[in-house]
């Protein structure tokens, strides 16, 4: 008899997130569908800008851990250097 209310309810509820998920926003990503889209924040120039800076950021810092490794390893090898 509870099988009856419980898995009716359960189906309505799963197709009203479903549908909830359709038309939501999305967060930082693509936008939604309207009318509940917005212009994404990452598609912002100042975004990209914050982007750019933090990837150039990483880069370097990669960079300089490479050659840092690149100097142990030579020394290892020779320590004469």
């Amino acid at each position: 008899m509870l099988d009856r209310l419980y898995l009716p309810l359960l189906a309505l509820a799963a197709v009203g997130a479903v549908a909830l998920a359709l038309v939501w926003p999305q967060g930082l990503g693509d936008r939604s569908p309207d009318p509940f889209g917005s212009a994404p924040v990452q598609r912002t120039p100042a975004m990209q800008a914050q982007m750019k800076r933090a990837n150039d950021a990483a880069q370097r810092h990669a960079a300089t851990a490479r050659d840092a490794l690149r100097k142990a390893q030579a020394q290892a090898l020779d320590p004469g250097q």
